[in-house]
């Protein structure tokens, strides 16, 4: 079953967000850096800002965009992993109304011997029970 259909309701979405950043844990990676690909999707009831039209009613993608964005361009991680739960974690403790939020973090430069789009992790966190772990 699709985490979709599995969460159901409204989602906020967020597609092909291009960063530069230092995780890895090779010593180039940490130094030159490499380009990030990431999604994002956070549920949260849009009811209200679909009857009244009103930015009030919902979180501008901008918002969701700049948490990314610091995560992605700030301090080096290890893992994929780490990045994709700490976008998902700030997410969720900065905006209540996102009741889950599903993040993948994708790296399109690998050492891989083979085509490929990108190798990367997808997490889903939702509130109720996992934003303390």
């Amino acid at each position: 079953m699709e985490n979709d259909e599995i969460m159901g309701g409204d989602k906020l979405i967020l597609r092909g967000l291009k960063f530069h950043g230092f995780h890895g844990v090779k010593p180039e990676e940490r130094t030159l850096g490499q380009k990030f690909l990431i999604d994002v999707d956070a549920w949260m009831d849009l009811r209200e800002a679909g009857k009244t039209d009103r930015l009030s009613d919902t979180i501008s993608y901008t918002e969701i965009y700049r948490i990314v964005k610091e995560v992605v361009e700030g301090a080096p991680h290890n893992l994929l992993e780490s990045v994709a739960h700490k976008i998902a974690s700030t997410t969720l403790t900065k905006y209540p109304q996102i009741s889950a939020v599903r993040v993948k973090v994708g790296k399109p430069h690998v050492a891989v011997h083979g085509p490929l789009d990108y190798l990367g992790v997808e997490i889903l966190r939702r509130r109720s029970i996992d934003v303390s772990s």
